[in-house]
């Protein structure tokens, strides 16, 4: 080859620049086209809404509870127990199992602040009888068997109570039914003492069915709210609730 047909070495460091020039830009517009991730919580928490539903709304499966406008506390002693299993779903064991008892309860008051508007209830499918007994344990208790009722602690209301009590309205079938029977067995725990797995083990599976059928299809008073002190003091002790909001140990 002739020297006139060589490449002249004057020309490379200009080949050279030219290269990384393009490269730069490139890079650069790859970081322009990349859309901005926000650091927030409500970013962070996003997985939550894959089961619960959008901005912790129930979702249409009839299954997952909605935790939009649950209590705080309530939030976060589920969050730790399903994290230090005293609950057991793998799905959300393994999704927690890292995290921080702060970064929890970070979650938890996120979702509590929520408020966001209930659905219609669901329509009846079960039988006159089924859902008078399903209100009359829900309202009434039944004193022959020693359950409670519902309202004694959850608010006449049903909206719960802050900071440790959930709402029951507007809570799918199948998650209560599978929530009682989860206490009757022993499959899910709560904090001692552990007061709703007592009233479930007096449940029969007819009493589970009937409350889990009436709750259900009622509709969720306006804002849907927990209250921030009970109706009247706690008759029973339960774990992760304040002293403050019980009875005198006299009047038990």
């Amino acid at each position: 080859m002739s020297k006139s047909s060589t490449p002249s070495s004057r020309w490379l460091p200009s080949l050279a620049a030219r290269a990384a020039l393009a490269v730069l830009s490139l890079s650069t517009a790859i970081a322009e086209a990349a859309p901005i991730v926000e650091d927030s919580i409500a970013q962070r928490v996003q997985a939550c809404t894959g089961c619960h539903g959008a901005e912790g709304r129930a979702a249409a499966d009839g299954y997952y509870p909605r935790i939009a406008g649950k209590p705080a506390g309530y939030l976060h002693n589920q969050l730790l127990n399903f994290r230090d299993g005293r609950r057991q779903y793998p799905l959300m064991s393994e999704l927690l199992q890292p995290l921080s008892d702060d970064y929890l309860l970070e979650i938890a008051r996120h979702f509590s602040t929520l408020e966001l508007p209930y659905p219609a209830p669901a329509r009846p499918a079960a039988p006159q009888a089924v859902l008078a007994r399903g209100e009359q344990l829900v309202r009434k208790g039944d004193d022959s068997k020693k359950i409670p009722a519902c309202t004694g602690c959850h608010g006449d209301r049903l909206t719960g109570v802050a900071p440790a009590i959930p709402g029951l309205a507007g809570l799918p079938r199948d998650y209560v039914a599978a929530q009682l029977s989860g206490w009757k067995s022993g499959i899910r725990h709560a904090d001692a003492p552990d007061c709703m797995a007592q009233i479930a083990q007096r449940m029969a599976p007819d009493d589970i069915n009937a409350v889990a059928h009436w709750l259900s299809v009622q509709a969720v008073p306006a804002g849907g709210k927990p209250a921030l002190a009970p109706d009247r003091p706690l008759t029973i002790r339960c774990g992760g609730v304040p002293a403050t909001q019980m009875a005198p140990e006299g009047a038990r």
